[in-house]
């Protein structure tokens, strides 16, 4: 009898830690994601086959149901779905003309999370992450050293940093730095 061996998936990130007494980072659950690209008079009826809002405005962010949607651009979006549901079959049942890429292998993120969580990911980035003009659900496409990433504000001191997996272990090290630069 033949012995079948499956060989388990591991995320790119699996095992990477770090951090310091003021900051957490930690790799994200593996999650669903979609770049759609729609004109505007697609966003309602693929907001309700996604069952979540698809923001309109810069910056902006929606979440419902475990859902969570990033405006990107005028008429891009990130879609990512933490319980793995089915993003894709939900956008074809829209009936709207729309482009929908599942982009879940391209892309992963690690968390940020304390009070030096805007210092560390300053390390890096240019950007001002005061709650003044970096809000909670604010999300924008920036650089971070030298790679592009997606910065999300969950809370007022987490964030999520969406980048693609070849980088992901560049971001983790930068990361890492900012952390302990931010302890000091």
């Amino acid at each position: 009898m033949v012995d079948m061996s499956v060989a388990d998936r591991r995320t790119v990130l699996a095992g990477f830690h770090g951090g310091s007494a003021k900051v957490r980072l930690t790799p994200a659950i593996p999650a669903t994601r979609v770049s759609l690209r729609a004109g505007a008079d697609a966003v309602a009826g693929l907001s309700k086959s996604l069952g979540v809002k698809l923001p309109m405005k810069p910056k902006a962010s929606a979440s419902a149901k475990g859902r969570t949607a990033f405006w990107i651009g005028p008429d891009e979006w990130l879609l990512i779905d933490e319980k793995g549901d089915a993003l894709m079959a939900d956008c074809a049942t829209s009936g709207v003309v729309h482009s929908a890429t599942d982009i879940s292998h391209r892309n992963t993120a690690i968390i940020v999370s304390g009070p030096a969580a805007a210092d560390t990911l300053n390390a890096a980035s240019p950007l001002d992450l005061t709650l003044a003009a970096f809000p909670v659900g604010a999300v924008t496409r920036t650089v971070f050293g030298k790679i592009e990433i997606i910065l999300y504000r969950v809370e007022e001191e987490t964030f999520r940093v969406e980048c693609w997996r070849s980088f992901a272990e560049y971001a983790f090290g930068m990361l890492v730095e900012g952390a302990e630069d931010a302890s000091l």
